[in-house]
């Protein structure tokens, strides 16, 4: 598998290669050189999860990892489901979060760690990542305890739910966790910074575990494929897809799929009030706002990062930006939606809710709806409860840590600072 930088298309780089470095030159992102097809969909999708997802990733990979690898990674990562349920006639939640860490990042997560062990040199390795609440728990689990391998994760601090930070900020161990005095774009900005600095990244071994990273989205890949395995054919010919957007890692993977023979009818991409895409779409103006803090946190992005694969992607396949659906949704109306979800039956909290929203706004009478849940309600119990006049229960993974002890400690938004961080973490 070959892979180029898309601002630097001159830099090319094996799947070993991409997996290792994370970002290209200038903060350029890797983006495979060919995308193969799958003809026989039909008989893809008959396969269970683990031996389709196998193959899914053994042809994007190509020869450099053997299949049988290959089907041994997958098997350790995706080690539970990602069911969908039905919420009303026609439309239908994908669950994403019957992992770990309870989110749709344990995928890509898993599936990255098992990667980077497949592809290291043996040299110690520093994962720098930044996340918006979900992403910091799945890359901490997947990697905690790993010999050589030491992670070091930023947050705004403050601004993720204290279930969500109680997740992965208790960790110890090779997990180091840095609370910034800022947003999760400063955040961003600073892993950027890093990865600027060669000398720094070639000292300890710096590489990024978002999902800039090849291997986490093409792990996502994966669940688009299985969420179609349990619809019927007639469903699948006439599926739309919403999916609550961030930093645009999920919408890309569901592209790809698509890009790889999924029938997939169209994509809405929904976002909360940072809405940076969405006017994109409208306008196109590349205009983003300051990041407004809303309560489903983990999509409060306004430059987000893998929005340029996407318009790779659209380049390369002769797609219009203007096919996808898109919808910006306040806190209000994602509250009023969690409502309307919990009186059909279906518990559901803020990123899926929205994502519903805008699904029911665009769906046609003869289209079926699939949105996208990306985290368990009670990650989100603080506003979920006060939405439901409700009190969740805690399922095992977060009722343990919500006990434990935060061991992250606070930073200024200032690089030196952090580099002082990374350097100590060694």
């Amino acid at each position: 598998m070959k892979l180029y930088n898309i601002k630097e298309n001159d830099e090319q780089v094996s799947f070993g290669q991409a997996v290792r470095q994370g970002l290209g030159r200038n903060q350029g992102l890797f983006f495979p050189s060919e995308l193969p097809k799958f003809d026989d969909i039909d008989a893809l999708l008959a396969e269970d999860f683990v031996s389709r997802s196998g193959k899914i990733l053994s042809a994007l990979i190509g020869d450099e990892l053997p299949q049988d690898q290959v089907n041994s990674m997958v098997d350790a990562a995706f080690q539970f489901p990602a069911p969908i349920k039905a919420v009303k006639e026609g439309v239908y939640a994908l669950e994403l979060f019957h992992g770990p860490t309870l989110a749709f990042k344990d995928f890509g997560g898993r599936f990255m760690a098992q990667s980077l062990a497949a592809v290291s040199d043996g040299g110690k390795i520093t994962i720098l990542t930044a996340t918006s609440g979900d992403t910091g728990a799945a890359v901490a689990h997947a990697f905690y305890g790993m010999e050589d391998i030491n992670v070091v994760i930023l947050y705004p601090k403050g601004k993720i739910s204290p279930l969500q930070e109680k997740l992965f900020c208790t960790l110890g161990k090779n997990i180091h966790t840095v609370a910034i005095d800022g947003d999760f774009d400063a955040c961003q900005a600073l892993v950027k910074q890093a990865f600027d600095d060669q000398a720094l990244r070639e000292e300890i071994g710096l590489n990024s575990a978002n999902s800039i990273n090849i291997s986490r989205l093409m792990a996502q890949i994966c669940y688009y494929f299985e969420a179609a395995s349990q619809l019927t054919k007639e469903q699948r010919e006439n599926l739309v897809i919403s999916v609550p957007s961030g930093n645009f890692g999920n919408l890309t993977a569901g592209l790809l799929a698509k890009a790889l023979g999924l029938p997939i009818k169209r994509f809405i991409a929904a976002t909360n009030a940072n809405d940076t895409v969405p006017r994109y779409l409208e306008t196109g103006k590349w205009e983003p706002k300051p990041t407004v803090a809303t309560t489903s946190n983990a999509m409060d992005v306004s430059q987000p990062n893998n929005w340029p694969r996407i318009e790779e992607l659209c380049g390369v396949k002769e797609w219009g930006l203007e096919t996808l659906g898109k919808g910006a949704v306040t806190d209000e109306q994602s509250a009023a939606s969690v409502k309307d979800l919990n009186d059909l039956g279906y518990l559901c909290e803020p990123h899926g809710a929205i994502a519903y929203r805008v699904l029911q706004e665009q769906l046609a009478e003869d289209e079926t709806g699939l949105f996208l849940c990306t985290a368990h309600p009670a990650k989100f119990k603080e506003v979920v409860d006060d939405i439901l006049d409700a009190d969740i229960e805690l399922p095992g993974p977060l009722a343990k840590h919500a006990a434990m002890e935060l061991l992250s400690e606070d930073l200024a938004n200032d690089f030196d600072a952090l580099k002082e961080v990374l350097r100590r973490v060694q």
